[in-house]
């Protein structure tokens, strides 16, 4: 499995999006923390959690006796560079023709 199968995997589901999203208005946060935010198990939530670290979305680190989960938001930019800036190219270089056209026929 690429590391691109994976970031899709991990963000195919709804709930490992909303954990990034979390993860994203306050990073560093606890399973316990994450865990009272959705309706599942503890163990639903690290099960989604490892999922998100084995794509490296989420980077967790100890600090004492707790495990701080981080939002990594580098495969989500490489994905968009990869998948999704090489498609729009095209039609903003066509808004770019297309202002240029308009404005040199004033």
């Amino acid at each position: 499995m690429t590391d691109d199968d994976r970031v899709f995997k991990a963000l195919a589901d709804p709930s490992r999006r909303f954990l990034l999203d979390l993860l994203f208005q306050r990073d560093g946060r606890t399973l316990t923390e994450l865990e009272s935010e959705l309706a599942m198990t503890r163990f639903g939530v690290a099960k989604h959690l490892r999922v998100l670290e084995d794509a490296g979305l989420v980077v967790a680190r100890r600090s004492g006796r707790e495990k701080l989960h981080f939002l990594n938001t580098v495969p989500i930019r490489l994905i968009h560079d990869r998948w999704i800036d090489k498609y729009t190219e095209r039609q903003v270089t066509a808004l770019v023709d297309l202002k240029n056209a308009l404005e040199d026929e004033e």
